[in-house]
């Protein structure tokens, strides 16, 4: 199983850099970056939600879920 963040898609489809995301959520731009790239092993939900309010998104957006073949 895996979870695939989608992120970098999201913001691309937005037009947003991943500076203004970190601005308007919050948090820094080395943990938004962490996230992106599939480094986090964790994320808040609070950070989940303030990212899904500045994208005009849901969570299924973002986050893929994977079986392992």
């Amino acid at each position: 199983m895996a979870l695939i963040l989608r992120l970098d898609r999201v913001l691309a489809d937005r037009k947003m850099k991943l500076n203004d995301l970190a601005e308007k959520v919050g948090i820094s731009y080395v943990n938004l970056s962490n996230l992106k790239t599939g480094k986090a092993k964790a994320i808040r939900f609070s950070t989940l939600n303030g990212i899904c309010e500045a994208l005009d998104c849901q969570p299924g957006d973002i986050i893929e879920y994977v079986k392992d073949e």
